[in-house]
């Protein structure tokens, strides 16, 4: 009798132990697919570029220099290694910047903003973007759920035996996280 009660608390033991661990693992998979969506839609930004760059050639010849640094910091996202996510935020966040001095453009060169690719093109940057940010905000979410169950008793001890490493944040840009200036003085 006290055989099978023994049987039965490590049996009771090893199942707790493998709920554990395939939480684990459960969370850590959702932190890598989370990236995995920011992934795709910066493959999808990476691909639209091109597009709308030679769009703007055709109206805003004298523009190269701006052209030339989404040129540029597109093939930079294409460098990053895959596992540097932090590396791969901060040229993404450069790219979006750069992305905004060509939409601005459009304001400067009126036929470019009658042009129906481009606007078709500024559309799908935009939608993108927006999917890019949510995807963030999934990415950190999913990081802190798994870097929580890391940290809890007993799921540390299995993570500690396994060595499961936490998840880094993506962090948000320091000129996005200063507040924006409003005036309403009247400088005429």
């Amino acid at each position: 009798m006290v055989g099978l009660i023994i049987i039965a608390v490590i049996l009771v033991l090893v199942a707790i132990y493998a709920i554990i661990y395939n939480g684990l693992v459960k969370a850590r998979m959702y932190t890598q697919e989370a990236w995995s969506q920011i992934d795709v839609q910066l493959k999808r930004r990476n691909d639209l570029i091109p597009n709308l760059v030679n769009t703007v050639k055709g109206y805003a010849k004298h523009e190269k220099t701006t052209l030339a640094a989404v040129v540029e910091l597109r093939n930079q996202m294409t460098q990053v290694p895959s596992g540097d996510h932090q590396q791969a935020m901060a040229v993404s966040d450069q790219l979006t910047n750069s992305l905004k001095s060509i939409f601005a453009l459009s304001e400067s060169y009126p036929d470019l903003k009658a042009n129906q690719e481009f606007n078709k093109l500024m559309e799908e940057l935009t939608n993108t973007e927006n999917k890019i940010a949510y995807s963030r905000q999934l990415f950190n979410s999913s990081t802190a759920s798994y870097n929580m169950k890391l940290q809890q008793f007993p799921t540390n001890i299995v993570a500690g035996i396994h060595h499961f490493q936490s998840s880094e944040f993506l962090a948000v840009p320091e000129a996005e996280k200063a507040a924006p200036t409003v005036s309403f003085d009247d400088q005429d």
